[in-house]
């Protein structure tokens, strides 16, 4: 094994939040029949810059690739997904298996991405005991416990948002390191644990506020005789 593939891998947030959508179109090449894939390509289908595509690739890619063919698919495809975690399938639980909770239990693509939930756990008598997805909910008093005995370290909390912070405290309690949060509470954790949230009232106010000013912007060029209709 070269020193290249034992050496951390360090790159920035961004090009981090970048690599699942690299992956999905490097997927999509493959299954079209393309062996090898330049940066130009990648770039021109996600609508990034070539010069960014290239650097990315470069950076998390074992093999590298050549200037003018470009990088063999299979070869980044395995060297994204050993960057990504993938290939070490991690155990999670689920807390609340309300509508949200059972879509996320029933999602089976998670497994592509490291990930698979082993357990739910929920407040209501009616559930506790039923199966849900193939996945047993639990009563939500034996979290801690039921972490701790399998060595979970991922929770997903799609709890009330007055239950969040409970559910959290119980989680870290059970020696959960990551916690991946539907509820739009601000969680208080240790700086040990890392928080993930998913606020879905945040993203639906930025795309609000980008079509509020879209239309504002089309609205003001009427005035002045544009071409817009």
């Amino acid at each position: 094994m070269s020193n290249r593939e034992e050496a951390p891998v360090t790159i920035s947030v961004q090009a981090l939040q970048r690599m699942p959508y690299y992956l999905h179109c490097l997927r999509e090449l493959d299954s079209e029949g393309l062996n090898v894939v330049s940066s130009p390509i990648v770039a021109s289908r996600l609508g990034l810059k070539e010069i960014q595509v290239r650097k990315d690739f470069a950076a998390i890619s074992t093999k590298g690739g050549k200037p003018k063919s470009g990088f063999v698919i299979h070869d980044l495809i395995y060297s994204m997904e050993k960057f990504l975690g993938y290939h070490n399938v991690k155990d999670a639980v689920l807390v609340g298996t309300g509508f949200l909770g059972k879509a996320l239990l029933s999602f089976k693509g998670f497994v592509n991405y490291g990930l698979k939930i082993v357990a739910a756990f929920d407040t209501d008598p009616d559930v506790i005991g039923t199966m849900t997805a193939d996945k047993k909910i639990f009563s939500a008093d034996k979290i801690s416990d039921f972490c701790r005995r399998l060595n979970i370290h991922i929770g997903i909390i799609t709890v009330p948002d007055e239950s969040a912070q409970i559910v959290c405290d119980q989680l870290v309690a059970g020696g959960v390191s990551a916690v991946w949060n539907f509820s739009q509470v601000h969680l208080s954790v240790p700086d040990c644990i890392l928080v993930q949230n998913e606020n879905m009232a945040a993203s639906l106010a930025m795309l609000s506020k980008h079509l509020e000013e879209r239309e504002h912007g089309i609205q003001n060029e009427n005035k002045f005789g544009d071409m817009y209709i």
